[in-house]
């Protein structure tokens, strides 16, 4: 299912459409998309590999060369950074087989999996054709220049429920994905609520009542998360996990992804409001639904569920969102955050207020980033909680 248009004659209520037929990364290939737009996340992907093939050697081989092994990626997207980790874990595996002197190696199935709005049409176009399996060995494969060694399918769905039949996933990876909420707190844009998140849009700078139901809403979400997974993944299977995390005890304070959401981008929502633009309360309704959690947000719930035993729980810094060929160039500076925001947050904006004015937002947004380009630069850094976990 495609995301809305935008168009401002048809303009879609984030509060009442269900968030996972909304909710995707900016599609396609433009200067706003999150294919372009993901440069840091492949920095950072890659800073953690050492992490991730401590993950992979845990895992259990099989010995029947009939069984395929099998990558699911929860929370694709549409960028080439699954395809180079998917790469990464099946060559890892595949020289692990190799090393334990199995004569076969087994064929490799990846499942790439998002939310229906995903952009599953260009992710699909930046695959390599399939290498010929049939005319030598995996290495081989492997080593063909501009192929890929596995078959690939897209499974739509929410990762917050069974996307899988029972015991089929040997590793399960999930990067910069799972901060993002199944929905924003119900009471968070009630204004009868306590928790009523008024003259914000997201969770920074929030009450201590708002912050802790987003905590809940991310605990409830990662409890389901976690069952799913529990069923899905065969005896010996692995999961390794990168999310947007803070070391901050406080959930009002989201580290990185407070300064990305809840400064430049809030005050920009509060210049349309006071130029007469939108309302306020367009403006209220509005809420981002991403959680930063803690190590113990998230230790939390791996105890409670009890399916899994935690080989690594830590937070990994991993730098700035931010890719800029000339950090002294304040108005690219500014363009880069404003893209860096809209890659990830563009359509559910534009469902909310449409795309001419989700167009003045974003304008906005790069020219507050830019008079502050300097201080964005030094400040602006995501930390990650990265997680290796095993079935019990």
């Amino acid at each position: 299912m495609a995301p809305p248009s935008g168009d401002n004659n048809v303009v879609v209520s984030s509060a009442n459409v269900k968030l996972e037929r909304l909710l995707s990364m900016k599609g396609g290939k433009g200067e706003a998309s999150y294919a372009n737009n993901s440069q840091a996340q492949a920095k950072h992907a890659r800073s953690m590999l050492h992490l991730l093939k401590e993950t992979l050697d845990g895992v259990e081989l099989s010995s029947s060369p009939d069984t395929p092994f099998v990558v699911a990626d929860l929370g694709c997207s549409s960028g080439s950074n699954t395809i180079f980790i998917v790469n990464v874990i099946i060559e890892h595996i595949t020289k692990r087989y190799e090393a334990s002197g199995y004569s076969e190696v087994p064929e490799f199935s990846a499942f790439f999996a998002d939310l229906p709005s995903n952009d599953f049409n260009t992710l699909f176009q930046l695959l390599p054709p399939l290498a010929n399996q049939d005319v030598g060995s995996m290495e081989e494969c492997l080593a063909s220049t501009g192929h890929r060694s596995f078959y690939v399918a897209g499974v739509p769905g929410s990762f917050y429920r069974r996307l899988f039949p029972a015991k089929s996933i040997d590793v399960f990876y999930s990067a910069f994905s799972l901060h993002w909420l199944s929905q924003v707190p119900e009471s968070v844009v009630e204004k009868s609520s306590t928790a009523y998140n008024k003259g914000k849009i997201y969770i920074q700078g929030a009450n201590k009542i708002t912050a802790n139901e987003y905590k809940k809403q991310f605990q409830t979400d990662l409890a389901g998360f976690l069952k799913a997974r529990s069923k899905e993944m065969r005896k010996g299977g692995s999961m390794f996990i990168a999310l947007l995390g803070r070391t901050s005890e406080d959930p009002a304070d989201q580290g990185g992804a407070g300064l990305l959401f809840g400064t430049h981008f809030q005050d920009a929502w509060n210049d349309l409001v006071q130029e007469g633009l939108i309302t306020s309360e367009k403006r209220d309704d509005f809420n981002i639904p991403v959680y930063a959690p803690s190590l113990q947000d998230f230790k939390q719930v791996v105890e409670a569920n009890g399916s899994f035993s935690i080989k690594k729980l830590e937070v990994f810094q991993g730098g700035s969102p931010l890719v800029v060929s000339r950090p002294d160039d304040a108005v690219e500076v500014g363009k880069a955050l404003a893209n860096s925001c809209r890659s990830v947050s563009g359509v559910l904006v534009d469902a909310h207020i449409g795309d001419k004015l989700s167009d003045q937002l974003f304008l906005r947004v790069a020219n507050r980033a830019a008079n502050k380009a300097a201080e964005i630069l030094e400040n602006l850094q995501f930390y990650h909680i990265v997680v290796s976990l095993s079935l019990i």
